[in-house]
């Protein structure tokens, strides 16, 4: 009991402090020297020789993804494109469809590569608008935005440039459009489960005090862009992404990266990160010519969307710090043991301890970091002396750290809540409904599915 407590009370400790706003990248180390307090290992070596290394391991892996993702969803929120991407879509909808409206618009922003704290930001007001216009209760918008943009384009639909599919890609050897089948299956169980469930927790009328609120008419714009030069760069990510990683890198020789200079490693390695970072800059590069007319401080915009990028890249790698230690506790290793013990084999443990991961640390790139950084070649071996593809293995990965990534010290739930202006109290309960039960419950019919037919 007192071991599980090194792990149970700074995870605890955490939440409670997420759910009180204080800053992630000040809590996160602190609740981690806890936990090696509690375990009684020495605390400057677990700062400097653990917690360090994880943070700064993630930031050097995934800067350019947080940097270009940033920097385009700053480009298309100061160009307009975004707004109007989401006023189209909300048009063509109609208010009666409000609900739906915002999911689709979220889905259409991530998935074209738009970071979703930039998605949250840029929808809100026209949610807020919408719900009021269509009597709809206002603590159910930020379940909306979190069902568009944090659940089936964050981790299941093949080809989505988000950060949590691309995390796996050099410990696999996969790409962005692995298992798409699997994806596609757990795409329509998250939209369309969290669909339904909305629209029924629409019917239940308002909670006492939850709205009107100030901000729910604020912000209309009416100097949009065409709709075919707003999408043009979202499509653009998709299309250059495909081809780079499916086509283009493929064929390229890259035998020279076993070389020592070049890290040994492999093309298959490195070709999907390579063609995320190559797609991104391309769509910035299309986005601020199609829209040059309408930035009017380029320089300014691209020096804020990268510091618009610090934030979340340093608490997601806070957070990675942090499940770092916990990992390397005494009770974790208990916890590890039990996992490898579970029936199912290689995808159901790589399920488990992700999944578990992504809890403790509220994030699933961060989680998705640590489990692949201590296990990700042990499953791979185990996957090929079973004859299970790693595009499963990628997959599996991807969905298993989008469910429990999203309990109340997430910080793009803290990030969200804060812009309704609501507190975890008033709006949680159906954020953890679409962002966490729907999706576990979708990562469950994947692992089935895995088992009975494979990767399609």
């Amino acid at each position: 009991m007192l071991a599980a407590l090194t792990v149970i009370l700074p995870l605890g400790l955490l939440i409670w402090a997420a759910y009180r706003g204080w800053p992630v990248m000040v809590v996160a180390p602190l609740m981690a020297l806890l936990g090696a307090a509690l375990a009684t290992d020495p605390l400057m070596a677990t700062l400097t020789q653990r917690f360090m290394p994880a943070t700064g391991g993630f930031v050097i892996s995934f800067l350019p993804l947080f940097l270009l993702g940033a920097i385009f969803g700053r480009m298309m929120e100061v160009s307009g494109a975004a707004h109007a991407i989401a006023t189209a879509i909300v048009d063509r909808l109609g208010p009666s469809q409000a609900i739906p409206a915002v999911v689709l618009a979220c889905a259409a922003l991530t998935y074209g590569g738009v970071s979703l704290f930039v998605v949250a930001f840029a929808i809100f007001p026209l949610a807020a608008v919408l719900f009021r216009q269509s009597d709809l209760p206002y603590h159910l918008i930020p379940a909306a935005i979190a069902l568009g943009a944090f659940t089936f384009t964050m981790t299941a639909l093949p080809g989505t440039p988000a950060i949590q599919n691309a995390i796996p890609m050099p410990y696999f050897g996969t790409t962005v459009f692995a298992a798409p089948g699997l994806g596609l299956v757990a795409a329509l169980i998250m939209a369309g489960g969290g669909l339904l469930y909305l629209q029924l927790a629409s019917r239940r009328g308002h909670p006492a005090g939850a709205f009107p609120h100030p901000q729910a008419e604020s912000d209309t714009r009416s100097d949009l862009p065409p709709f075919w030069a707003a999408i043009t760069p979202v499509l653009s990510v998709f299309v250059l992404n495909y081809t780079l990683s499916e086509v283009f890198l493929p064929a390229q020789d890259l035998s020279y990266l076993a070389q020592p200079d070049w890290g040994e490693t492999s093309g298959e390695a490195v070709t999907g990160l390579w063609s995320l970072i190559l797609s991104l800059t391309g769509a910035i590069v299309i986005l601020m010519l199609l829209m040059r007319s309408r930035i009017a401080t380029p320089k300014e915009d691209l020096g804020k969307g990268a510091s618009a990028s610090l934030l979340p890249l340093f608490n997601t790698a806070a957070l990675v710090g942090f499940g770092a230690v916990i990992a390397g506790l005494p009770a974790f290793a208990a916890i590890s043991g039990w996992i490898e013990d579970l029936p199912g084999g290689v995808v159901v443990g790589l399920a488990v301890s992700t999944s578990v991961l992504a809890g403790i640390t509220g994030s699933a790139s961060g989680g998705m970091s640590i489990a692949l950084d201590a296990l990700g070649a042990e499953y791979l071996a185990q996957a090929n002396a079973a004859g299970i593809s790693p595009d499963v293995l990628h997959r599996v990965t991807a969905l298993a750290t989008g469910g429990l990534d999203a309990l109340p010290h997430n910080g793009a739930v803290v990030t969200l809540l804060a812009i309704a202006g609501l507190s975890h109290r008033e709006a949680y309960g159906p954020i953890f409904v679409v962002a966490v039960a729907i999706p576990v419950l979708a990562l469950l019919a994947v692992l089935v599915l895995s088992t009975q037919f494979g990767s399609f």
